[in-house]
């Protein structure tokens, strides 16, 4: 099975890290990980922000990108959602648009080898026990993109469950949004902070040294509100936690 990489405009800007335990995690359960260097933006930004059809040439470059593999891993709810769910309804789009079933057609293939890294390990791997060692205590945020659009479940926690020296804390309110949303925290500014210090909020109150979740959007929005109202806790991308092991505790 060739597997690639697909890191996302976020993580390889802020996040550099994450995309390191993807490759050290994947690595040490036998798969090979390339990571295509010509890979750009996946067009969510553009897409989500009501500019459809120039998210068109990021999605079919993200195609041509990750044509020859077998499998498209990303550490990324969201940009895995956008891939999943949203080139589909780009192809179909521009067939009603009168535009021809090439965008369509070039968008297919990469669809269904795209997943999301937890999907991956359960579903293809076959894997929840990774072999991982992290003595914190952790609460889990499922975040929006992977609950309700990749419909990601249980994966998560089961890998956490699986962790050892990891005690798994019941998260109050797990199912409701942190208020990140991408621009929706740009345009409703208020309400996304309201959002996100009330997950904070339920977070603090399992004593949980780290707050976890599969998309680090969503960590970063999540991250700032605990800086502001200090809380102690660590926002903490469910990656690294997997690529620990008692050897080495990357954090």
């Amino acid at each position: 099975m060739r597997v690639a990489l697909f890191l996302t405009c976020v993580n390889d800007t802020l996040y550099p890290d994450t995309g390191r335990a993807v490759v050290k995690l994947l690595t040490r359960l036998g798969v090979e990980v390339d990571f295509p260097s010509g890979q750009t933006c996946c067009g969510q930004a553009h897409y989500n922000t009501g500019y459809r059809h120039e998210a068109e040439p990021l999605a079919r470059h993200f195609a041509e990108v990750f044509a020859e593999y077998d499998a498209v891993v990303t550490p990324s709810g969201s940009c895995g959602a956008m891939v999943r769910e949203l080139y589909p309804r780009m192809g179909e789009r521009a067939r009603a648009e009168g535009r021809g079933d090439t965008l369509a057609a070039t968008l297919a293939p990469v669809v269904p080898k795209t997943y999301e890294l937890t999907e991956f390990l359960v579903d293809v791997l076959g894997v929840t026990n990774v072999g991982a060692y992290y003595p914190h205590t952790v609460t889990y945020h499922p975040t929006c993109h992977g609950l309700r659009s990749l419909g990601l479940g249980d994966r998560p926690r089961r890998l956490l469950e699986a962790v050892k020296g990891l005690e798994l804390l019941e998260l109050p309110g797990a199912e409701e949004c942190c208020g990140f949303g991408g621009t929706f925290a740009v345009k409703n500014a208020d309400v996304s902070a309201t959002m996100g210090a009330d997950k904070v909020r339920n977070a603090e109150s399992t004593g949980a040294e780290v707050l976890c979740a599969a998309d680090n959007s969503c960590l970063m929005h999540l991250g700032g509100t605990m800086a502001r109202l200090r809380t102690g806790m660590r926002p903490v991308h469910i990656a690294e936690i997997l690529a620990s092991t008692e050897e080495a505790v990357t954090v």
